[in-house]
């Protein structure tokens, strides 16, 4: 996971156009939940992972293709910051007929990196 593409608007924009593979998006949220890959173990190392996430999934969980981790993402962004893509990308939405789940969860999986790197910003700045 060293290869991950920097946390910045291009990437939150290259995730909502679909420029950037599912199996991607779920290594940065992953990522930057604090789940780390320990090659000589094989395994899973979620000691920097929040407890909430660590004990309801003790390996990351594909957030793409299953609704209930994502669902748990949502609620995880503050009230103030769920229409963070809207509100600094200006991002519409997609258009009726033109999307489904696959879509939606990439769409909140960039608004929690998008709040994630607005928290970790403001919390450099006091």
């Amino acid at each position: 996971m060293t290869n991950l593409p920097p946390l910045n608007t291009d990437t939150i924009w290259a995730i909502l156009k679909e420029e950037i593979d599912d199996a991607t998006v779920n290594q940065l949220v992953w990522h930057y939940l604090g789940y780390r890959y320990d090659e000589s173990t094989q395994s899973w190392d979620t000691s920097n992972v929040a407890e909430e996430w660590r004990e309801k999934y003790p390996e990351p969980p594909d957030f793409i293709a299953n609704r209930p981790p994502t669902v748990q993402l949502t609620r995880s962004i503050p009230k103030e910051n769920k229409q963070l893509l809207k509100e600094k990308l200006g991002f519409k939405g997609y258009k009726i007929g033109e999307f489904g789940p696959r879509q939606t969860r990439r769409a909140t999986a960039a608004n929690w990196l998008l709040n994630y790197s607005k928290q970790r910003t403001s919390n450099h700045s006091c």
